[in-house]
């Protein structure tokens, strides 16, 4: 029987001049070196071992399912309900996402709410590796972790194999980062991959819908790093719904409000208030308009009911609005009572969604915070916003009847940080009683207050 090679049944390529088929060669050593008289692969067949692993990672990566995600597919213009600046954010971006895919220089972090679009550029940027050869993997954080346990009990494949695989792809592109289980071993197997390509400058594109602030120290860290990092802002809504599910229900607040403008406020008649009471309102006018001009830090407003001060938060809102912004203007007993709702399991609106979008909102404003909201429930959650814009630096308008000793204390403390907030005091009388006798607003912090 003829036990001869044929060319179809050759390991390696039959036209390679190298091997001619064999897929070994053996190099010509020194008699005294280690490898003398050792075979070797030969490069024919290493590169069927790359174009194999290239194929392999293609199918974990489930980009086949986000082949139509490409730059030419990802249109800005079309999208309903998108100002000027949504639409520039998104050029931008889709720009930015480009130059990234053409070089990959380090990584590349990019930021939105829900279905802004940067999963979509994310995919882009693996879809044109892949194009170009260049060895990927694309997974949701979630999905990373899901095939890192599954290695234990897969019988094809180790799990030291696995991830020593994710640590040395190419390209790595994690969506969704912060959705994951936050358990210990998950943080530190992230924290792990995370790091290793950190220290070999390995190009790694992410996608998270967090503040840098909500995210582990250790791989914060590693994304500030400007020398590596490259963050991507994008400030759109969701495409598939054309606007803010958060923004639709709550914003209804402003909208009633949208004749509130600064060219519209009363400063009353000065002859009939006092001079500190009259100097009081005109203080907190500048206050409010300078505001509105450049958002930046916080702006407490103090006083009685029907005082002026919601008309100015709500001004503030209106000018930033009409500036092409999507300011978050919410009575506080109402946002508890949203988020009440949303926490049942009936509800069609999603709890964690509609908390992220409150506390991150572009510019928030708090109308009447006051002890109503005295729950512990209550508390808890309108300190957890606050203490994340607190920490994150966002700006935020608050106004108040209350004095500074009946606010939660955690809260009264982040009000009194006067290298973030400006706390005004408007001592004139509601409207509808401006003959009625002043009552001075409390603060017990008159050191504190403008």
């Amino acid at each position: 029987m003829n036990t001869e090679p044929t060319r179809s049944n050759l390991p390696g390529d039959p036209n390679c001049p190298i091997c001619h088929g064999i897929g070994f060669v053996r190099q010509d050593l020194p008699i005294d070196h280690p490898d003398f008289g050792r075979m070797t692969v030969c490069t024919c067949r290493q590169k069927d071992a790359v174009t194999s692993a290239q194929q392999r990672l293609f199918a974990q990566s489930n980009l086949a399912a986000l082949s139509a995600m490409t730059f030419e597919t990802f249109k800005a213009e079309g999208r309903r309900g998108l100002s000027d600046q949504h639409l520039q954010s998104l050029r931008t971006a889709r720009t930015q996402a480009q130059q990234f895919a053409a070089t990959l220089p380090g990584w590349l972090v990019i930021e939105g709410g829900y279905g802004c679009g940067k999963t979509h550029l994310a995919a882009a940027i693996a879809n044109h590796a892949v194009s170009l050869g260049v060895p990927t993997l694309f997974l949701t954080v979630p999905d990373l972790l899901d095939w890192m346990r599954f290695a234990y009990s897969d019988p094809g494949a180790t799990f030291e194999q696995r991830f020593e695989e994710i640590r040395n792809v190419r390209l790595l592109v994690l969506d969704d980062l912060g959705t994951q289980n936050a358990t210990a071993w998950a943080q530190e197997k992230l924290f792990q991959i995370l790091d290793y390509r950190y220290l070999h400058r390995l190009p790694l594109v992410i996608t998270t819908n967090l503040e840098p602030g909500d995210l582990d120290g250790r791989i914060r860290s590693r994304l500030q790093d400007v020398t590596l990092v490259t963050t991507l802002k994008i400030s759109a809504p969701d495409y598939r719904t054309g606007s803010n599910e958060a923004e639709q229900s709550l914003l209804s607040t402003l909208n009633l409000l949208n004749d509130r403008t600064f060219g519209n406020f009363s400063m009353r008649e000065p002859d009939r208030l006092p001079t500190d009471v009259q100097r009081s309102l005109e203080k907190s006018f500048r206050a409010a308009q300078e505001f509105a001009e450049r958002p930046r830090g916080w702006l407490v407003l103090m006083g009685t009911y029907g005082c002026g001060k919601t008309h100015l938060a709500a001004a503030i809102g209106n000018y930033r609005a009409a500036g092409g912004e999507e300011p978050l203007f919410v009575v506080v007993p109402d946002l508890l009572d949203h988020l009440r709702a949303a926490f049942s399991p009936n509800s069609t609106q999603s709890y964690d969604r509609l908390f992220e979008e409150v506390r991150n909102a572009r510019l928030l404003i708090l109308d009447d915070l006051s002890t109503q909201s005295a729950t512990p429930w209550a508390r808890e959650k309108l300190y957890q916003i606050i203490n994340h814009r607190y920490n994150a630096s966002l700006p935020m308008v608050i106004t108040t009847a209350s004095s500074l000793d009946e606010i939660d204390p955690r809260i009264q403390s982040r009000l009194l940080d006067s290298r973030l907030c400006k706390i005004y005091a408007i001592l004139a009388p509601a409207y509808r009683a401006a003959t009625a006798p002043l009552k001075r607003p409390r603060t017990t912090r008159s050191s504190k207050t403008s």
